[in-house]
């Protein structure tokens, strides 16, 4: 406030010191019009006032109208470029704010300096852990699957059913025996999926049950259709949800599963009742598949557009494919099995969770944790079989071995 106030009194100083300044050379019919004095500040203001008191004074010494004309904006900038765009003739000029110089001539002081220092400091420290994540970086690139873990070596990035709730840590595999929510055999894993973990957690299983035939229910983050085949020749008969992968049925369209095979034929038929014929096999990913399809069915079809948005739609059969189909009967025929699934499975999952206190493994590295989960399910077996037998009987068991 005290700055405004001084160069306000600075600016009317000025004006009254126009009537004493000496006469300016101009031609002899000058001004013969109104002049415009431009600010480039609102009215109003300081230098509004100021500006209205020098266009008196130069109105008396001149003869003619001064006309003020405010045209705020820019810091100003609009005003000088409308006067530096005008005739120089004399007719438009330009009035200015105060100019504070005096914080340009100042040494700096010890406020700027410490805060310039600390400025830096911040730059450097900047600098240097951008140096660290490169290195990081490198090293990410470098390992097979991408990933690093500063925390715990060993964790790895666990998918997760939410959007953006993926966790860092280890994947607990279990089976457990529907009778009486018993742990036959667990693993702990640093693999991101359940996957490619049907076939080995079963055959364990087996081992474990010593039995000749198992059945096993998994959910459908577990379908892989190598894995099925491998438990299937291993005498397990799996029962597992197949996900859905295409964007068909999401789009309103017919699905695989509306597409029926005729293995006499070895022909799919569609859901308008056409034949889609074998053409050829190829191999992906290691898996022969054999393709089937009939552009000329497609071509005639009348409910084409619920189908495929393409000439024709074909369809991909593994060899195997009759080994899916079984599972799909089975699932079929057993509605509630998911939900036996559920009923089994969570049951030790929730509590050993529940006395974890819902938190993290304490230990670090996959051969601690693995322990640490050995005995987690050491201590909920135990309760199980307790529960179930009493502790005495448990203890005459014991004994008994």
């Amino acid at each position: 406030m005290l700055m405004r106030r001084r160069a306000f009194v600075e600016l009317l100083a000025a004006a009254a010191a126009l009537p004493a300044l000496p006469p300016v050379a101009h031609a002899d019919d000058y001004p013969s019009r109104p002049v415009r004095l431009v600010i480039g500040f609102p009215e109003g203001g300081p230098v509004d006032i100021a500006a209205r008191v020098i266009a008196g004074g130069l109105s008396d010494r001149l003869s003619q109208p001064v006309v003020v004309e405010n045209q705020p904006g820019e810091s100003g900038n609009m005003a000088t470029r409308s006067v530096a765009r005008a005739k120089p003739d004399g007719y438009s000029l330009l009035v200015c704010g105060p100019v504070n110089t005096r914080a340009d001539r100042q040494e700096p002081s010890e406020a700027i300096s410490i805060k310039t220092t600390r400025i830096k400091e911040k730059i450097a420290r900047l600098k240097q852990e951008m140096s660290r994540l490169e290195v990081l970086d490198a090293r990410m690139r470098n390992t097979a699957d991408q990933q690093i873990s500063l925390t715990d070596p060993d964790a790895r990035s666990m998918a997760t059913s939410g959007r953006g709730s993926g966790v860092v840590g280890y994947n607990v595999q279990v089976a457990v025996d529907t009778e009486h929510h018993l742990i036959v055999t667990h693993e702990v894993i640093n693999v991101g999926n359940d996957r490619g973990q049907l076939a080995r957690m079963s055959k364990q299983a087996k081992e474990v049950l010593e039995v000749d035939k198992l059945e096993a229910v998994a959910d459908r983050g577990y379908f892989d259709g190598e894995e099925i085949l491998a438990c299937e020749e291993a005498g397990v008969a799996v029962t597992l949800p197949k996900p859905m992968t295409s964007n068909a049925k999401a789009e309103g369209r017919f699905g695989k599963q509306d597409f029926a095979y005729l293995p006499d034929e070895d022909v799919y038929r569609c859901p308008s009742g056409q034949l889609l014929p074998y053409h050829y096999t190829n191999i992906e990913h290691g898996m022969t598949l054999r393709r089937y399809w009939s552009t000329a069915a497609c071509q005639g079809c009348a409910i084409k557009s619920q189908c495929t948005p393409s000439k024709e739609r074909r369809i991909t059969r593994w060899e195997h494919e009759h080994v899916v189909e079984e599972v799909q009967r089975r699932l079929d025929s057993n509605p509630d099995a998911m939900r036996t699934r559920r009923e089994t499975v969570e049951h030790p999952f929730g509590t050993i969770k529940a006395r974890m206190g819902a938190t993290h493994f304490l230990m670090k590295r996959l051969r601690n944790v693995a322990a640490e989960m050995a005995l987690h399910v050491l201590a909920y077996n135990l309760t199980r079989v307790m529960n179930i037998l009493g502790k005495p009987s448990l203890i005459a068991a014991i004994r008994a071995a």
